[in-house]
């Protein structure tokens, strides 16, 4: 089954060099899943201060910057994984760095039949 691992924390809750040894051992981990063919994805996401809201009321576009809500735990980034069940899931989770300074939310992925299958990622020479 696959999950999403939700990774929320404040912004400013690691050094450089912690955030440096997060990264490491965050790859380390993705190596490690990609190897038993459980790791599809994952990525850090710039910081809130980037982000664009969009929400359609009444036929209406409104775009605002930033989240939706505030709150001092913010989405900072997110891993996509295939394993057996929820408590595999969580024991992954666990094993987050950022589970040591904010939270993993564990959220299974609910899969829609008819959908197109993933494209080929893009080199620079193909989107040129």
């Amino acid at each position: 089954m696959k999950y999403m691992l939700l990774i929320y924390s404040s912004e400013d809750c690691y050094t450089p060099e912690e955030r440096s040894a997060c990264m490491e051992e965050s790859t380390a981990i993705c190596h490690e899943l990609a190897a038993r063919g459980q790791w599809i994805a994952s990525s850090p996401l710039h910081p809130v201060a980037t982000a664009t809201s969009v929400r359609v009321r009444s036929g209406k576009r409104m775009v605002t910057d930033g989240p939706f809500a505030e709150t001092t735990e913010q989405l900072g980034g997110y891993y996509i994984i295939d394993v057996a069940n929820l408590d595999e899931a969580i024991a992954i989770a666990a094993r987050l760095p950022p589970a040591t300074k904010g939270t993993v939310e564990v959220r299974p992925i609910f899969e829609l039949p008819n959908l197109p299958e993933l494209a080929a990622p893009q080199t620079q020479s193909q989107g040129a």
